[in-house]
């Protein structure tokens, strides 16, 4: 599809869209990356605060345990997972920009500027 035009609005400027196949390969991949490093991370903190729990009273209720890994992994993995995060938000928008061009070209077409 690298022959498909797409008009800019106003300006009557044609130039060819550039199509990225590997942008969504390169975005489900660390998509993929990043939710397993928030899930390992969540699962570790559960682990830790249930012996923790366990040293401290007798019985510790998992589900506790889960709500505060929960609490604490959200913020944590912000930070230590942020080259991870942007890099997901940079494919996201490379993925976007495509497909709102090809929309854009698409609906030149139903209009008759473009043939």
């Amino acid at each position: 599809m690298s022959d498909d035009v797409n008009r800019v609005r106003g300006t009557g400027d044609a130039r060819p869209v550039e199509t990225q196949p590997s942008a969504k390969k390169s975005l489900a991949k660390n998509l993929v990356f990043y939710t397993l490093a928030r899930l390992a991370l969540f699962a570790a903190l559960t682990a830790i605060i249930m012996v923790i729990g366990s040293i401290a009273v007798d019985e510790f209720p998992l589900l506790l345990a889960m709500v505060l890994a929960l609490l604490v992994s959200l913020p944590l993995s912000m930070v230590l997972f942020k080259s991870m995060r942007m890099a997901v938000n940079k494919d996201i928008a490379a993925v976007d920009a495509t497909r709102r061009a090809h929309r854009e070209n698409l609906e030149a077409k139903l209009r008759g500027e473009v043939e």
